[in-house]
């Protein structure tokens, strides 16, 4: 081995110097670099001990606020209640501690279905390599959108541009040479010849040789840059920190002034005069968190944990816990053709070639099949075999034959390239042959902008440039065209008959390449410019890649939706619309097609203007989407966009829900999205949009069932303050209700399946809150004060049993009443209070029911669709009596045994909220078939 650095040697020395040769590894070899050098991996930072996570968890402001109120209640002697207080601070943690902890183990579990690969060449053969598996000396194939996966020395390479901005911070691509580098004074990153783990292939190809793996890259000594970067809160989940912290703020200063005014004020007469400080303090405290929804936060996060893991079992990952609520609020999705609506199954169906039509038999990889009529009749043997022979040079991909563990023909590389190999072979085209009698010199990649690739191959003393790509591009460049063994002028006829032919394959849903070739003069340059000129037209290759079949139901659904499907693709225009007018994502006979050099010329008003008719995009470059997705987020519209290729990338980051494909996705863009859908299925998008629109609808029925018991649980101190009644219900017991009753009930809301009509609502708008008036009035002043009024009557109904009277009596008394309350034996008020908390707790077993929905009846829903919310009520009331009849927590809860006469009358509260809340929704449809029969009365529909 050379003791000289690998970027000062030429390419041929490389493979000695690292022990390896042009063929690659051996087996045996890599087992044994493998045990040397260890896997190639980043080693993570060690992560923080639990204690320190679960700490983070009770120091948070509203933690530190019962802490605090706990430390006082200690310190007036309510030994008691501190404890409760602390042991709500804990359950709190333990709960956000368990959900981090699952989230946590849930990500660790989807990196494994979608592991990552590198193209390698080992022992002459390219294969797919776990990217851990990686060893120096390996040998890299990059191709555009790979990853690289370890830092290596390019030996080989045509075009080649990497994005190392994830290192140097510079967002121009590098340009990469095999030369070597001999300058002085620069530094290993900014080595010509030298590419390194964590950054991308912008566009070429290469091989290059791994010289350092893992920890040894230039990523790995730099590792805290790959250290974990805390998620930042997503704007529902920062809508609910503020609205806890403004509850939090407004419960501490009505407490305090509670406090103040009951504790020095002697007119204030609810309290005694002996014990007016510690029982206004707890009168405060009560009200403190009686304002405070403790347990919210935690249900929020652990529901979105659910959900994100309930994707994942639908082919759904998705990368970040916020991106499930942007989901349900998707109005437009900018989707790709091949690969998204297509099944990627390229298959050369039709060829043009000498003026005549050939048409090919058999599908898929497996080279079986026939060209018709037979080319020999038609003398159309020497023009076929050299638009073959095209075909299989401007190439970069590879077919694999069957073997014992994959019994189907498969490919490497780029579908589209992989069917022009299959289609060569089913000509009799030897590809070894061709290879060994075509050496290849140079490569000047596809590109975007260009629409073309080229290859440069040696043909005996001369040079030869075969030419692939879009059929007008490729066409705008040939002058001559070959045709009965001979080169012929390209006249206008000729040229429009190749036109027409390429638009009747568009307009059959075939996606169309020309090819073209040039003999290259002596000594000429291999500069585009002079490459691509004069070029002598070959033919037409036409394949399908037919829609998948689930496509069409799911552009259905998201019509029904109010969910905008617009193909934003790079093909022809034709093409694109012979798709889309087949999956029934067209409703005009004649939409418009724009291409990207017509959007480039119209300014933003007529950009605007466009996007209200129906349109396909075509010939899209990656700017083109890109101003296209700005365009529509100025509209107010949540933009998802889908992609596969490097290209996509920039569009892929600036839309609100970035999708890439899991199996032909390219690594930057699986990188750059927000969401990967693992089996490259369209339809997975629509089941990732239903349950981001039914996770937003669980989020607001367990909030709405949380601020429902908030208002039975204020109103006691209000109407004591004001009417100087006793307490209806105690810190403690409020305290348990918060976290202990509701908890399970709430958690079973943020798993209800998506509502039968979640997909026939229009999106919700961009910026619309979560906690808007009509959930704060349903909550509040309907559910939350007839909870209340029913809680009131169990209260004054013990007070009435106790003086033997009925109950509309004793609420007759009028500014007797206070007194009335006040003179009865202690254990009276004790009963009351026990019978206002279990009232509460069967109050809110019909409000979980009448919270299933907003507007649906339960029967609608579904009784039993949803096993958890059975379980979630039969354990608050299992809680609620044993908190009741088990005595040491009845006596810490300040609770008595009610008799089980008294249990008859709670069985009747939820049925009751429930009944009440139905009749509301019976009133909404009403008003709605109403509004409807108003607006449409030929259409209308009996109630």
């Amino acid at each position: 081995m050379t003791s000289q650095p690998i970027y000062r040697l030429r390419a041929t020395e490389v493979y000695s110097a690292l022990e390896t040769s042009p063929q690659g590894l051996t087996a045996e070899q890599v087992a044994e670099r493998l045990s040397l050098y260890g896997r190639n991996v980043i080693q993570e930072p060690t992560p923080p001990p639990w204690w320190s996570k679960f700490l983070v968890h009770i120091v948070h402001p509203m933690a530190i606020l019962l802490w605090v109120a706990g430390i006082l209640a200690l310190i007036v002697g309510e030994i008691s209640l501190a404890l409760v207080i602390w042991s709500v601070i804990l359950v709190n943690a333990a709960f956000s501690f368990w959900r981090e902890y699952r989230a946590t183990v849930a990500v660790a579990g989807l990196k494994e279905i979608l592991p990552s690969y590198s193209r390698v060449l080992r022992e002459g053969r390219e294969i797919l390599v776990p990217t851990p598996e990686i060893v120096p000396g390996d040998i890299l194939i990059l191709a555009e959108g790979d990853n690289i996966p370890a830092d290596a020395r390019v030996v080989q390479e045509y075009g080649l541009r990497v994005n190392q901005a994830i290192l140097t911070g510079e967002a121009m691509p590098a340009r990469k040479t095999s030369d070597a580098s001999l300058r002085e004074g620069i530094s290993e990153l900014e080595r010509p010849n030298l590419v390194f783990a964590g950054t991308s292939v912008f566009s070429g190809t290469a091989k290059a040789v791994v010289y350092a793996t893992g920890m040894l890259t230039q990523f790995g000594r730099i590792a805290h840059l790959t250290g974990r970067v805390s998620e930042q809160p997503s704007a529902l989940q920062q809508e609910i920190i503020h609205l806890t912290r403004r509850l939090s703020v407004i419960g501490l200063g009505i407490g305090i002034v509670v406090f103040l005014v009951g504790a020095f004020d002697p007119e204030v007469e609810l309290f005694d005069p002996q014990d007016r400080l510690v029982q206004a303090f707890i009168f405060a405290l009560g009200i403190l968190v009686a304002v405070v929804p403790e347990g919210l936060p935690a249900t929020l996060s652990l529901s979105l944990a659910m959900a994100v893991q309930r994707l994942a079992q639908r082919g759904v990952l998705v990368k970040k816990l916020a991106m499930v609520e942007t989901l349900g609020n998707i109005s437009v999705i900018c989707t790709d053709k091949s690969g998204t609506l297509t099944q990627n199954q390229m298959t050369v169906r039709e060829i043009w070639v000498g003026g005549k039509k050939l048409s090919v038999s058999g599908i898929g990889y497996e080279p079986q099949g026939e060209i018709t009529p037979d080319p020999r009749s038609l003398n159309l043997e020497s023009e076929l075999e050299l638009l073959l022979t095209a075909a299989t040079l401007c190439n970069n991909s590879r077919l694999i034959p069957p073997t014992a563990d994959h019994p189907y023909w498969s490919a490497l590389g780029d579908s589209t390239e992989a069917a022009l190999r299959v289609v060569a072979r089913k000509g009799g085209l030897s590809e070894e042959e061709v290879l060994s009698q075509y050496p290849r010199l140079h490569e000047i990649p596809f590109e975007a902008r260009r629409k073309r690739m080229t290859t440069i191959h040696r043909w005996g003393q001369e040079e030869i440039a075969f030419v692939k790509g879009a059929p007008r591009e490729v066409l705008h460049l040939c002058r001559f065209w070959q045709c009965n063994n001979q080169v012929l002028q390209l006249e206008d006829s000729t040229r429009n008959q190749i036109l027409a032919a390429n638009d009747d394959y568009a307009r059959n849903a075939l996606r169309v390449l020309a090819f073209a070739y040039r003999l290259l003069p002596p000594r000429s340059s291999y500069a585009e410019q002079n490459v691509e000129c004069e070029l002598i037209f070959l033919g037409l290759m036409a394949m399908h890649d037919p829609p998948r079949p689930e496509v069409a139901r799911a552009v259905e659904i998201c019509r029904q939706a109010g969910i905008r499907i617009i193909m934003v693709t790079g093909d022809y225009g034709l093409t694109a619309e012979s798709i889309a007018r087949r999956i029934g994502m067209l409703s005009t006979p004649n939409p418009m097609i724009v291409t990207g050099a017509e959007l480039e010329e119209m300014n933003d008003v007529q950009l605007q203007n466009l996007l209200e008719k129906e349109v396909i995009y075509a010939r899209m470059a990656p700017e083109h989407k890109l101003r296209l997705v700005a365009a529509l987020q100025a509209k107010g519209e949540v933009v998802a966009v889908t992609g596969d290729g490097v290209n996509d990338a920039p569009a892929l980051r600036k839309a609100d829900v970035g999708v890439a494909m899991g199996i032909i996705g390219t690594d930057v863009a699986r990188e750059a999205a927000d969401v990967i859908l693992t089996q490259d299925n369209f339809s997975t998008i629509v089941d990732a949009i239903q349950e981001g629109r039914a996770i937003y609808d669980n989020i607001r029925k367990f909030i709405t069932y949380i601020f429902t018991s908030n208002v039975p649980e204020l109103v006691p101190f209000v109407v004591s303050a004001i009417f100087q009644i006793p307490l209806a219900l105690t810190v403690r017991q409020i305290l348990a209700i918060d976290m202990g009753t509701d908890l399970l009930p709430a958690l079973a809301l943020g798993a209800e399946k998506p509502e039968p009509d979640i997909m026939s609502r229009p999106p919700r708008k961009r910026g619309l809150p979560l906690i808007e008036r009509s959930l704060l009035m349903r909550s509040f002043a309907w559910l939350g004060m007839i909870e209340t009024a029913l809680c009131y009557l169990g209260f004054f109904y013990i007070y009435a049993r106790a003086y033997n009277i009925r109950l509309d009596e004793l609420l007759a008394a009028g500014r007797a009443l206070p007194e009335l309350l006040h003179t009865v034996p202690p254990h009276v008020h004790v009963l009351a209070v026990t019978m206002f908390h279990a009232g509460v707790v069967m109050a809110q077993v019909g409000n979980v029911l009448a919270c299933r929905s907003e507007r649906l009846r339960v029967s609608e829903v579904g009784w039993f669709s949803n096993p958890l919310i059975w379980l979630g009520i039969l354990g608050e009331i299992a809680l609620i009596l044993t908190l009741i009849y088990v005595p040491p927590l009845a006596e810490m809860f300040d609770h008595q045994p009610l008799p089980l006469e008294y249990w008859f009358p709670l069985a009747l509260f939820g049925p009751l909220l429930y009944g009440f809340d139905r009749v509301r929704k019976q009133l909404l449809h009403f008003f709605q078939w109403l509004k409807t029969s108003r607006e449409s009365p030929t259409e209308t529909e009996s109630f």
